[in-house]
């Protein structure tokens, strides 16, 4: 017997799908489309604890300050948003997890090169200030301080320069001033954040650095 999954195209357009039929009447064509997933069977797998950069440890933010999603089956991802925490790892860590904070970053970089990630990538991260621009990117924080530009050490700036890379590289898009952004440039923002200390010549060449290193991997393998 042929089995009867239930796609996205078919939610969009078989009106005879119940399940599309409700979803369409109440969220609108656009919306029903980013909601596919949720039909039982489309829904990407999902473990308590999985990361998707896999030197980074999971720590997990409040449900509170993101919300879930099956990106990019949903919505494309083309940014990464530089932030910078404005403290330090375990206040960005602490903040993160209090459901009362109203926003988080996918990941937090700590001087010394750890990462941690506290949302999937999969999910929509309360981060940038913008509905549109958390729907799109992905956040890396930085642990530190705008005007302190000792805080951004070599070991900060090569683990994210190695994260960046390893995104631009799974959604497929550049590693330039346009798709890797400062949380500054977001519209709509009021922060200053990564400051004119972030040397975004430098962590560009890293990332680019880190890209190639993937793809030179991926021919010898």
């Amino acid at each position: 017997m042929e089995r009867m999954d239930i796609t996205r195209r078919r939610l969009l357009i078989a009106g005879g799908t119940a399940v599309g039929l409700s979803i369409a009447a109440t969220a609108g064509r656009d919306s029903a489309s980013r909601l596919w997933w949720r039909v039982p069977g489309n829904e990407k797998p999902r473990k308590e604890g999985d990361v998707d950069h896999t030197s980074a440890e999971w720590v997990a933010a409040s449900t509170a300050n993101w919300r879930r999603a099956d990106r990019p089956a949903d919505y494309r991802v083309d940014r990464i948003v530089i932030h910078v925490v404005q403290g330090s790892y375990p206040t960005a860590l602490k903040v993160f997890q209090d459901p009362a904070h109203g926003a988080a970053a996918h990941y937090v970089v700590r001087k010394d090169g750890h990462v941690a990630q506290m949302i999937r990538e999969l999910d929509v991260a309360f981060h940038a200030g913008n509905q549109e621009w958390n729907e799109r990117s992905v956040g890396i924080e930085h642990e530190g301080f705008v005007d302190r530009p000792a805080d951004f050490t070599p070991q900060m700036y090569r683990a994210s320069a190695r994260l960046a890379a390893d995104i631009c590289h799974r959604y497929d898009f550049p590693a330039d001033r346009e798709h890797i952004v400062p949380h500054a440039k977001v519209p709509g923002t009021d922060h200053t954040d990564p400051g004119p200390h972030w040397d975004w010549g430098r962590y560009l060449g890293m990332v680019e650095e880190e890209l190639r290193r993937a793809r030179r991997r991926r021919t010898a393998g």
